[in-house]
């Protein structure tokens, strides 16, 4: 059956490689949502009473899970939201991977910290808050929940999971995840609930926090109303990320990392490397190979795994982007490559690189959510990371140069909550990730990420 079109009733699954419907899933209504906030309550009473070992053999459990459950999640990503197959599958064992190095680590990130008070008199304790209330996007459907899930959870707290509409079969094959991992009932729960009660859901006493990866649009609207309800919340929001190359960069190993950069997942990532700054020395060289090494890349059935480029998940985000690069190029870029719709059944868009954007054209001040890659002129490398700073958004950024003494004082001048030097922008359980500018606060994985829903509590003994 021809999907036709969203419907309020239900969150709806279509294949974007071909347009057809795969699934609708009738929205919860308000007595469905408290049942489960009940039920996530007695939940988290029973998981904060166990200690971070005991949480730490869940991640490793969860781990398995995932991992021999793998195909039929890859499969299901790769239906619902078109990612190439080969990416599916390493988007699981992105999961896991992650479950595992917590399993590992997290719990010495627990232990109650001393402080510098005489006789060692005082100390830190992290201790879970409740219900964290999450609100994810489709674009990678296991990763951006579990990146989130694996800290909040391994701190004690439960998380109630609302999953972008046209991936909720990947949210309820989570869910069944984490139950085979032995996660207590309520821990892990998905709200399948129009936006209306997401709004009832942050009210509610029962949810402590809330984290949004999206828009701008959606964090603001969702933080603003966790602000109003005195609620802690952690943005994760768009990206137009630099990835700046100088005159004396590896280009070969700048063309190979900015093609994967720009185009994996489809160009549907928020840390891509959208805005290409090229130093005027190594433009042209660097424009030639690039082209070449995109155009050596096959657009096809995601579930074919020779093919690097699958359909975009939505068909209106297919329509949005090809009216930013429309726009771009009547205000004077040239178009190297693609630029438009593909022929046939299903959502495809032609690979596209573009070339003499400048700053005011609409993919250089617009985030471009799709396979869609803008090149930038800059005269040095002071101008480059002017280049660089010239957005509204600040989440993530790379730098190619053959001198990393100079590449460690430009990432200082790069505003954004990340900077790779001689690499791409990437997210990893030991280090941070997160934004400054309307790319959102707050930071997701390494310690940081684990203490971010966390009462830091101070006890101080025989304070006189």
């Amino acid at each position: 059956m021809a999907y036709a079109g969203n419907q309020q009733e239900a969150a709806v699954s279509v294949n974007p490689a071909t347009g057809e419907e795969l699934h609708r899933y009738p929205y919860e209504h308000e007595a469905d949502l408290n049942r489960s906030l009940r039920l996530m309550e007695a939940g988290f009473a029973q998981w904060a009473a166990s200690g971070p070992d005991a949480r730490a053999q869940v991640l490793s459990n969860m781990a398995s899970a995932l991992r021999q459950n793998l195909e039929q999640l890859a499969l299901m990503a790769t239906r619902e939201m078109g990612k190439p197959i080969t990416q599916s599958r390493a988007e699981v064992e992105k999961c896991a991977a992650v479950c595992d190095w917590y399993a590992e680590h997290g719990p010495a990130m627990l232990v109650d910290e001393r402080t510098s008070i005489e006789n060692d008199k005082a100390y830190v304790s992290y201790l879970p808050i409740g219900g964290v209330l999450a609100v994810m996007p489709w674009n990678f459907p296991y990763w951006q929940v579990m990146r989130g899930a694996i800290p909040i959870i391994l701190a004690g707290n439960a998380y109630v999971l609302k999953h972008a509409p046209n991936v909720m079969g990947c949210a309820y094959l989570l869910k069944e995840m984490w139950a085979e991992a032995g996660l207590p009932d309520g821990v892990f729960s998905v709200a399948n609930v129009p936006n209306e009660l997401v709004s009832k859901a942050i009210s509610d006493r029962r949810i402590a926090a809330v984290t949004v990866t999206g828009s701008v649009r959606a964090g603001s609207a969702i933080a603003a109303q966790a602000g109003a309800a005195l609620k802690k919340s952690v943005l994760e929001l768009g990206g137009s990320d630099p990835f700046i190359v100088l005159a004396d960069a590896d280009l070969e190993g700048a063309v190979r990392a900015a093609v994967v950069g720009r185009f994996q997942n489809t160009g549907q990532v928020c840390v891509a490397a959208k805005r290409i700054i090229l130093e005027r020395p190594i433009k042209q060289e660097f424009t030639e190979r690039f082209v070449a090494a995109v155009q050596a890349l096959k657009t096809g059935d995601p579930e074919e795994p020779d093919n690097y480029f699958g359909p975009m998940a939505r068909y209106d985000l297919r329509d949005e982007l090809e009216s930013q690069v429309q726009a771009t190029v009547e205000s004077g870029a040239l178009v190297l490559m693609g630029g438009a719709k593909l022929d046939g059944p299903g959502n495809f868009y032609a690979p596209t690189i573009l070339s003499e954007v400048v700053p005011g054209m609409v993919t250089f001040e617009q985030e471009t959510f799709g396979p869609v890659a803008s090149l930038i002129s800059a005269d040095s490398a002071a101008h480059a990371i002017e280049l660089a700073n010239a957005s509204e958004f600040g989440l993530s950024g790379a730098i190619w140069t053959g001198n990393e003494g100079n590449a460690k004082a430009f990432a200082r001048e790069i505003q954004s909550g990340g900077v790779f030097v001689n690499g791409f922008s990437a997210t990893d359980p030991r280090v941070p990730i997160g934004g400054i500018k309307k790319s959102g606060f707050g930071r997701e994985l390494s310690h940081f990420g684990l203490r971010e829903f966390m009462n830091a509590q101070t006890v101080w003994f025989d304070r006189t």
